[in-house]
């Protein structure tokens, strides 16, 4: 029988270990877990959007509401003073302020973006609003140019969603070095001493979906480089929960969370956990899983078993097919994912078409979840079983029966 998102993060929350990766597919609800989770760790505590300090928190966490923090002042009048704006909070201003890390965040986010694309910290002014003299904080507002290597920069520009995402990214992280450094300082040390109480209450971090927009190499180098500063922790009271849907990216970390670090202790049969979290209607299911990290696919195809068994088949599901067809066709050596439906009785055209017409990418989230005709479900039918047929995937008892037509 399925839970409630916050009985999978009680779930979550009992497990002793150090690190818990999650993938789920987009649209699973991995932003309200995590809302979840943080109300049954900390339900008093406040959001990171406070000013209280840093000293409360018994968890911090990236997700949508993180990069809520930052909104675009766009200059509409004149277009041409256009600045991110940073509401106030205490994470930020632990990274900005209190530990002058501004160049540290500028360094990750130009290596994820562009060396030249450079963001400039304000200083404290003083403006006016309605004739009121208004001070404006230092760190609150970041603008964005081109350097050109001659003393020269470009006018302010806004930069795109995806390097704003890695902007936020960059402090994030900053802040999380900070905190794994001072946690790995023993409190009671003779030898010693942390250099901030700031973090003493924190128990968790808790992590969705970091800059997905980032291509394939720079998405398993933040990996990578993230599975690295978390094995580096070797505080007993500070645990990881990452969620994604990217298979990349819970491959890389899979990969790496499941390689020991001798310095720290770390061992991925007592410190790792994998799961894969699955939703049908409103109950879920949060599904420890020791397969192959690059076995993935096989969730795509369970998902779309699923969606068929039910008769709730959706637009998405076409993409969840394209993926897995995109993957095997690379395994196989196929020069494109087409040429996988050529066996399959019928019209391929007319199958490439119709898959690639639902997993195209839609403007609107809303068309995600239309329901499709009937003729389009017979169709992905036909497709999955002859799929699983002829090209062996494990698990061939597929129990579908196809509609005639």
């Amino acid at each position: 029988m399925g839970k409630s998102l916050n009985e999978v993060a009680e779930e979550l929350k009992n497990n002793n270990k150090k690190v818990q990766l999650i993938y789920a597919f987009n649209g699973t609800g991995k932003t309200r877990l995590s809302r979840e989770f943080k109300n049954l760790v900390s339900p008093k505590d406040d959001n990171e959007g406070d000013e209280t300090g840093l000293a409360s928190k018994k968890i911090l966490y990236y997700n949508a509401f993180t990069e809520d923090l930052f909104y675009w002042d766009n200059d509409l009048e004149n277009d041409t003073d256009r600045k991110l704006i940073i509401r106030p909070n205490a994470f930020t201003k632990w990274v900005f302020e209190d530990q002058g890390q501004d160049g540290n965040v500028t360094d990750i986010f130009q290596h994820y973006t562009d060396e030249k694309l450079t963001p400039h910290f304000n200083a404290q002014y003083i403006t006016k609003v309605d004739d009121k003299d208004i001070t404006v904080p230092a760190f609150s507002e970041v603008t964005f140019t081109y350097e050109r290597g001659n003393d020269e920069k470009s006018d302010n520009v806004k930069i795109s969603k995806g390097e704003e995402s890695c902007f936020i990214w960059g402090v994030f992280y900053s802040l999380l070095e900070q905190v794994i450094e001072v946690l790995n300082i023993d409190e009671d040390s003779i030898d010693q001493e942390r250099e901030t109480n700031q973090f003493d209450n924190l128990e968790y971090v808790f992590i969705d979906d970091p800059v997905s927009s980032l291509d394939d190499n720079h998405l398993i180098e933040l990996a990578v480089q993230l599975a690295g500063l978390i094995k580096s922790s070797v505080s007993d009271q500070l645990k990881f929960v990452i969620t994604t849907h990217n298979p990349i990216f819970y491959n890389v970390l899979s990969n790496d969370f499941n390689n020991p670090n001798k310095e720290t202790g770390y061992k991925s049969n007592k410190h790792f956990l994998k799961h894969v979290l699955n939703k049908e209607n409103d109950n879920y299911e949060l599904n420890k899983t020791n397969d192959s990290p690059f076995s993935y696919h096989l969730f795509l195809l369970d998902e779309i078993k699923r969606a068929v068994d039910n008769d709730q088949i959706c637009k998405y599901h076409f993409s969840f097919l394209r993926n897995v067809l995109e993957k095997t066709a690379t395994f196989l050596g196929y020069s494109t994912w087409y040429d996988l439906l050529l066996p399959i009785e019928g019209s391929s055209k007319s199958y490439v078409k119709r898959i690639l017409n639902f997993s195209s990418h839609s403007k609107h989230s809303a068309e995600e979840i239309v329901i499709i005709t009937n003729n389009d479900k017979i169709v992905l039918k036909r497709l999955i079983t002859e799929i699983y047929r002829i090209y062996r995937f494990k698990n061939e008892e597929l129990a579908i029966v196809e509609e005639e037509s």
